[in-house]
């Protein structure tokens, strides 16, 4: 009995209880703040303005994955292990950003307005500034609070940045009661630099000065873009859709849709939250190979499945209540969130075989169907978008979203065949 108690409370009060705790918690209020900021956020723009910004926002977050080149995400995984190379790879990290970020910011302002003639060069301006360097500032700052064990200032500097933005909608709608796109650009770019500086300052007083190591950075830079590869090829299957639909000048559709697809987020945490805590888990199995990770992947969907069948039933009732939340200018959303509420349900199953893929070292493999998901994606949508509008877009997002989740499951299976053929072969060999 008293060893099961020392147990009990070594789990309850160790540091990955706490340190799980706080994201949850920073987690839980960051839903909460998101979901009033795009009620405000509606609000303040209505259907065609809020359309605009979503499509900018789209076509500017497909690019800003390459900002830092996966440089937080090479800083996680040498820093974590060995403190003592915080100063080189943290000031490695601010320089990748300041310059391939500052050439995105170059790229995206003279190339926006070509993209859709409702993006004027100002509005990407501030909105390029905002994400593809203050944004990937602060990303890397809680990188740096995770490396180091200190998950409840990474889950504070999200909520920090969250509660800036709430805020700011608020006191706009508030002031303006209307603005347009290019109004709340220039807004948010100020919170974007506030979030960015004190994140910064916060690092700074923590663990001190950065120090720079070209030869470093060149060392890391391909193990890096890799990463940033895995991540731009989800942001391009998440966003392309709503990037076209600005290209096309379907801003109402784009609006609409985008609100809908919110709602798909925020019900996604839930998800993503257990999909979070079993990564590591993933990692410990995929010592003993593929099969190992395939059969933890299985115990994964089994529990979130159900989860996200529940919230596509909590959005199909819910679905009515989204024009009088936001504006009667989003009326449609609530038939756009019916088309989508089944987008978590197979996400469910393809993270998870994923994380499978990953973890059993095979992320390659991973990559490689995420960017056959993105090619397909745009392929789809070129034909649906400009002849069904955001029905198209809903269509080409479960087709895709489906597809992905059989392709990284038929992978996963590959893999098991192989694994199991090499042990047939080494035990004809031995015998």
């Amino acid at each position: 009995m008293d060893r099961f108690l020392k147990e009990w409370l070594r789990v309850r009060y160790g540091s990955l209880a706490h340190n799980a705790g706080w994201m949850f918690i920073g987690q839980g209020i960051s839903v909460l703040c998101q979901g009033i900021y795009f009620i405000l956020l509606a609000r303040l723009l209505g259907a065609i303005e809020y359309g605009i910004y979503a499509g900018a926002v789209a076509m500017v977050s497909i690019l800003s994955q390459y900002s830092a080149l996966g440089s937080h995400s090479v800083f996680l995984r040498y820093v974590s292990p060995d403190p003592k190379n915080f100063a080189t790879y943290w000031g490695n990290v601010l320089m990748t950003i300041g310059g391939v970020g500052s050439l995105l910011v170059i790229l995206l302002t003279w190339g926006g307005p070509h993209w859709a003639h409702a993006y004027s060069a100002p509005m990407v301006l501030c909105l390029a500034l905002g994400d593809c360097i203050c944004s990937q500032v602060t990303l890397a700052a809680g990188r740096v609070f995770q490396a180091f064990e200190r998950l409840r200032v990474t889950a504070l500097l999200s909520l920090f940045v969250n509660l800036l933005r709430t805020a700011l909608a608020g006191l706009m709608l508030w002031h303006l009661h209307h603005a347009t796109a290019r109004q709340w650009v220039v807004a948010a770019l100020l919170v974007s630099l506030v979030a960015a500086g004190t994140a910064v300052v916060l690092v700074t007083r923590a663990y001190g000065k950065p120090a720079f190591s070209p030869a470093l950075l060149r060392r890391r830079t391909g193990e890096g873009f890799v990463f940033a590869l895995s991540y731009s090829t989800t942001g391009l299957y998440n966003d392309i859709d709503k990037a076209m639909l600005g290209h096309y000048g379907m801003n109402v559709a784009n609006g609409i849709y985008t609100m809908a697809y919110r709602v798909v987020d925020v019900c996604n945490m839930p998800l993503y939250s257990i999909q979070a805590a079993a990564v590591p888990r993933f990692f410990q199995k995929g010592v003993a190979g593929a099969r190992s990770t395939a059969e933890y992947a299985i115990r994964i969907v089994k529990r979130t499945a159900p989860l996200t069948l529940l919230s596509a039933a909590v959005m199909l009732v819910i679905a009515p209540v989204i024009p009088h939340l936001v504006g009667r200018s989003f009326g449609e959303s609530a038939v756009a969130l019916r088309w989508l509420c089944l987008l978590p349900f197979f996400r469910s199953f393809h993270v998870s075989a994923g994380d499978a893929l990953t973890g059993a070292g095979h992320q390659k493999l991973r990559l490689g169907s995420q960017a056959t998901a993105a090619a397909f994606n745009f392929a789809a949508n070129l034909y649906l978008i400009p002849h069904y509008g955001w029905h198209g877009a809903a269509w080409s997002s479960l087709a895709t979203d489906g597809g992905l989740a059989a392709l990284n499951w038929l992978m996963v299976a590959w893999l098991l065949r192989r694994e199991k053929k090499l042990v047939t072969e080494c035990l004809v060999e031995v015998n």
